[in-house]
């Protein structure tokens, strides 16, 4: 056997002892590689976190205006839903009929209600103030949104980042070793198409979930908007009928 077969031989021996499983092409990665897939990794853990805290908000937070609605709309007294909803309302939907009622209080308990202009006014408080809730409680629930969306965006070039560095590094390995043989540039190229994988895999379930999220979060909101235009109408009524 020449010299040239057992170079073969004890290239490809070498290249076989590397082994290409996941954890393999992290450990025998150039070091910048390995903190772009620690990078990705972390961002992909951090991405799923949100997804499964978020969409147990939204279910929590739907099933909480479902049973809101059902008690505001099944005739009772306002003051008593006031009552049992407290100073701490449980969901946002809640929340903007608990400031609106607590400003309506203030109002009437006063006697400010007299003039026409003063009802007008009480009226658009009220309005501005379930708004206002409206927006607190939005931004509440968009809150780490932005995280996704960057992760959405970012991970397919951070992941290309550490393909085009491990393949540069692969390229220093050939001329390190002054061979073209396929079982040199393998496991370098592996390593950097590795990354690349790691990027998509943290990318694709951002993308989905920040649109989904984002969907249910607008319809949300527009609940809430329905329900204000629901309520200042009461509100207008109760006024019209106050002495």
């Amino acid at each position: 056997m020449d010299n040239n077969s057992i170079d073969s031989v004890n290239v490809g021996e070498s290249a076989a002892s590397v082994g290409f499983s996941p954890l393999d092409m992290f450990l025998n990665a150039d070091w910048v590689v390995q903190a772009v897939m620690l990078i990705l990794i972390a961002a992909s853990f951090w991405c799923w976190t949100i997804i499964f805290a978020k969409l147990t908000k939204m279910k929590s937070v739907q099933a909480g205006a479902d049973r809101f609605e059902e008690s505001f709309w099944s005739g009772g007294a306002l003051e008593s839903l006031y009552e049992r909803v407290g100073t701490k309302p449980k969901d946002p939907m809640s929340a903007v009929f608990s400031a609106a009622m607590k400003e309506w209080r203030r109002s009437t308990s006063k006697n400010r209600v007299q003039s026409n202009d003063t009802r007008l006014h009480l009226r658009e408080r009220i309005e501005k103030v379930m708004r206002v809730t409206i927006n607190r409680e939005v931004d509440q629930l968009e809150t780490q949104m932005t995280f996704l969306a960057s992760v959405g965006s970012t991970a397919p070039f951070i992941g290309l980042f550490g393909t085009v560095w491990g393949i540069m590094h692969s390229f220093q390995s050939i001329a390190a070793s002054q061979s073209t043989n396929l079982a040199v540039v393998a496991p370098g190229i592996a390593e950097a198409l590795f990354a690349t994988a790691l990027g998509l895999i943290a990318a694709i379930p951002a993308v989905l979930a920040y649109n989904k999220l984002s969907n249910q979060i607008n319809r949300y909101a527009m609940r809430l908007d329905g329900f204000v235009d629901e309520f200042s109408s009461i509100i207008s009524r109760q006024l019209e009928g106050v002495e």
